[in-house]
């Protein structure tokens, strides 16, 4: 069947485009957890959409072939699906949905479309897995812990109205961003029947067993990893490796200082596979990729020659060799490594799973010599694609063209430049507005990145996007302490942050500067969490910016590593001494040191339940700023933690707050 030709005029007509807006963030889709099935030829995905009535997003799980094809969805409605897992004879499909107002486990016959509702528990089911004989289904749940009370409250008089009994926390780790203050619950390893029946708690002890496990071959036991150390709240990263028998017997297989996690048993049964690192207590440290046997013996490291970390890892069907992802340069790539440590790289172009900003992310499954992957690049979000060894992808979904048929995107484009501090090479990106001419002056916006030991990349970018058809040129970069470009680059901030990244990102704007289209009376720059540290040091450093928004920051290092969800960590890794043993070494890297200096109107913007940069740092620069009289103003995001674009009008609100600061204080032209 022909196309029409009317529809062809209309798709190719470009006076048809408009400029993407705040409001095309609800149209956005993006694909999620693509699993391929054991014969290769399908792909479960789950395909996320917004729903601007009740700004929500929502996933549904579709199913495409792997040779192409219409997609074709599994479940509809304004539910959340998660977890898609193959059985093992690829007949059938095991998810997670909260279809019935509760997250149970549900099972989907594909021959005929019969569903079964598995479970009726009362937490949410998460880690998914089929045992490889296809009789037992492993998952987690939350398992609560008893609690001793030293109080006893009087009676209470009979009708009397009191208020609610007081909350007593006794833990090292009492609430996290996202989840709020937390409960007693811990997470514990459950199987049941396949078929369904009743579940079966294999793991007891009083730890989180919420990590990744994977079933040995004979489908007898599970391999698990978990911190079960005395004083595990206290040593955050410091997890080994388990086994269970399906009769509750456990025995260690791992004890070396540092994570040990992930693990993946061999098809043949003979290995296990895993990642970790030896805790040396820095910033940064490499996740390097291990092996050992299945009895735990002879463990060896089998990546000492990539200087990068590996995100996941999955075997070969033949047991010689493991697929991996890993980020280099702005990219998330996949490869392949012989057990040997032989790595060949396949393709580049992994992610698009984090809409917003373009940091890293993606997911992949293999089988049958097939990776189906979630694919990206500066053009959209997560898609769905299929690659083998020596072969190219092939995008199998397009979730976003009837939205970007008709919107205009700006063109990103790559840059590096030697930092002004010591010549150390820069990557980043610059994104012109969609019609952009060399000959005329824009604005210039830089935008920073968070982590701080986190990446941007070559990746779609909604807040980009939209700053960037507001006519801004917006510029990214890496400065050092970024990921994917090895250990020696990231931790050259260790114990060190901020510091010479202010020249880098610097240096990156100068060279923008130096392409003859920026208006040099209108820089901007904004970032959130380490991208709040580094707007708020630089404003504190520099005037050269006309406004600046600082979102989501540290302000103050002592107060924050006391108020922070996870306390312990940022103590021990990013810190050499405690706060009170080393006050000004805190204060000399904080912010709030140099308040003083600040002229450059600065908006703040943070989430009310952030509890990973406590709004009370936003605060405190915010008051200081007040006393000092320097134009100011304090957005705070309603019930929003630290990922303020969970929700989506919340990434809409924040570039819509961005760029109304920056309308405000922008120089008009001459």
């Amino acid at each position: 069947m022909k196309t029409p030709l009317l529809l062809v005029a209309v798709l190719a007509a470009p006076v048809l485009a408009e400029p993407f807006s705040p409001l095309d963030v609800f149209d956005l889709e993006y694909a999620t957890n693509p699993q391929i099935s054991p014969n290769g030829k399908q792909v479960a995905y789950i395909r996320t959409a917004m729903d601007i009535k009740t700004d929500h997003s929502y996933g549904n799980l579709w199913l495409v072939n792997s040779n192409g094809g219409q997609p074709r969805p599994i479940t509809s409605g304004p539910h959340n699906i998660a977890s898609p897992v193959w059985s093992p004879n690829g007949k059938q499909l095991l998810y997670v949905s909260d279809q019935d107002g509760s997250n149970q486990l549900y099972l989907r016959w594909l021959d005929n479309g019969d569903t079964a509702r598995l479970t009726n528990v009362t937490g949410y089911p998460t880690n998914l897995s089929f045992s490889p004989d296809g009789k037992w289904i492993a998952f987690t749940l939350p398992v609560a812990v008893p609690s001793n009370s030293f109080v006893t409250m009087p009676a209470k008089p009979k009708g009397a109205e009191w208020e609610a009994d007081a909350t007593v926390i006794d833990k090292v780790f009492y609430r996290a961003d996202g989840a709020g203050y937390l409960n007693d619950d811990v997470r514990q390893l459950f199987i049941m029947a396949a078929n369904g029946g009743t579940p079966h708690q294999l793991t007891h002890s009083a730890y989180s067993h919420g990590g990744a496990y994977s079933w040995d071959a004979d489908s007898k036991s599970i391999v698990y990893s978990a911190n079960e150390h005395e004083d595990w709240q206290y040593q955050s990263a410091n997890s080994e490796l388990y086994r269970v028998t399906i009769d509750g017997k456990t025995s260690q297989l791992t004890d070396r200082n540092g994570p040990d996690n992930s693990p993946k048993v061999s098809p043949n049964g003979k290995y296990i596979a895993y990642l970790g690192f030896d805790d040396q207590k820095l910033g940064y440290q490499n996740v390097s990729l291990y092996l050992m046997n299945q009895d735990g013996s002879g463990a060896k490291l089998i990546s000492n020659k990539l200087d990068r970390s590996i995100n996941d890892i999955a075997w070969s069907e033949d047991s010689d060799g493991l697929y991996l992802s890993y980020d280099d340069q702005g990219h998330t790539k996949l490869a392949y490594t012989t057990l040997g440590g032989k790595l060949t790289d396949i393709t580049a172009d992994v992610g698009g799973e984090d809409i917003g900003r373009p940091y890293a992310s993606g997911s992949f499954s293999v089988a049958n010599g097939k990776i189906a992957y979630t694919q990206t690049d500066t053009s959209h979000p997560a898609d769905v694609a299929v690659v083998s060894k020596g072969s190219k992808p092939t995008r199998l979904t397009n979730l976003n063209s009837d939205l970007f048929a008709f919107k205009t995107l700006g063109k990103v484009q790559e840059f590096w430049v030697k930092s002004s501090a010591d010549g150390l090479p820069i990557q980043g990106w610059r994104v012109l507005p969609p019609d952009f001419d060399p000959k005329k002056q824009y604005p210039l916006l830089l935008e920073i990145h968070g982590g701080p030991f986190a990446n941007y990349g070559d990746r779609f970018a909604a807040e980009m996007q939209l700053y960037a058809n507001a006519s801004y040129v917006v510029v990214y970069i890496n400065p050092r302490g970024s990921t994917s470009y090895g250990a020696e680059f990231a931790n050259k901030i260790h114990h060190n942050y901020p510091s010479q990244d202010y020249d880098d990102l610097m240096s990156a704007v100068d060279d923008t500067i130096a392409q003859g289209y920026i208006d040099k009376d209108n820089l901007f720059v904004t970032g959130g969490s380490g991208g709040g540290v580094l707007t708020a040091w630089i404003v504190g450093t520099t005037d050269r910016f006309r406004a600046a928004v600082v979102a989501k920051p540290v302000i103050n290092w002592a107060s924050f590593v006391l108020t922070a969800d996870f306390s312990p960590y940022f103590t021990e890794y990013w810190f050499d001494k405690m706060p009170w043993e080393d006050p000004m070494g805190y204060w000399q890297r904080s912010p709030l040191s140099r308040v003083g200096n600040v002229t450059t109107p600065t908006m703040l913007l943070t989430g009310e339940q952030d509890y990973r940069t406590p709004i009370s740092e936003t605060e405190q620069f915010y008051q200081a700023l007040k006393l000092r009289k320097v134009d100011t103003a304090m957005v705070r995001i309603s019930g929003s933690g630290h990922h303020i674009t969970a929700r989506p009008s919340n990434l809409m609100r924040k570039v819509v707050y961005v760029m109304a600061w920056f309308d405000k204080h922008k120089k008009a032209e001459k």
